[in-house]
């Protein structure tokens, strides 16, 4: 009898390339935060960086694509929390996982306020461009598949009748976008809308 055949794994970029991008992404966050998406250019991302345009375009098709792939980065980062979260809040009544969920989706560290102002910015920016706007719409699709994932494990059963889990995670991320512009500038007022945003979110999924 013949050894069963076995596929070979898809390659890999090499470590090198993976470095590249890495510092390439580490960069362009830095100065995107600093100075704006629309005051960077590829030419200062690539001296912040200390590599060439031919590097740059090796590992991006443009300026666009390497945002959306810290947007991807930014996304993936609180996805794996939403994760980790709820398996450990596995024990606790549907009801309070739920409001844990959405109470860690809602939450805004100091350092993600900058994030927020530049999606914001972005997104201003595709609604303008119909070629860009898909990209960011996929973006969104994406990030509402991998929480409705996430809603369908930790909360089954909790999601309206007559509702989707990708529909109610779409609708969970549009509000969190809105709310997060809504109270980008901090103060009382703000924290006091999220916690109130927080009770009516957690209660449509009691």
């Amino acid at each position: 009898m013949n050894p069963p055949t076995v596929e070979p794994d898809a390659p890999r970029p090499p470590r090198r390339r993976v470095h590249t991008r890495a510092r390439i992404l580490a960069a362009a966050g830095e100065l995107f935060l600093s100075a704006g998406y629309g005051r960077t250019s590829i030419e200062d991302i690539c001296a912040a960086a200390g590599y060439t345009r031919g590097a740059f375009y090796s590992n991006f098709a443009g300026k666009e694509d390497l945002l959306l792939a810290l947007f991807d980065e930014q996304a993936a980062g609180r996805i794996d929390e939403l994760e980790r979260l709820a398996a450990a809040a596995g024990a606790l009544a549907p009801q309070e996982r739920a409001r844990r969920l959405v109470e860690a989706l809602l939450r805004v560290e100091p350092a993600e306020t900058g994030w927020i102002l530049l999606f914001l910015e972005f997104r201003l920016l595709a609604a303008r461009t119909p070629g860009l706007a898909e990209r960011v719409a996929e973006h969104d699709r994406a990030v509402s598949a991998a929480l409705a994932a996430v809603l369908e494990r930790a909360l089954p059963g909790l999601v309206p009748p007559g509702t989707t889990a990708g529909q109610a995670a779409a609708v969970i991320l549009a509000a969190r976008e809105g709310l997060l512009a809504r109270t980008a500038a901090g103060g009382p007022a703000a924290e006091e809308l999220l916690a109130a945003s927080a009770a009516v979110l957690g209660g449509l999924l009691d």
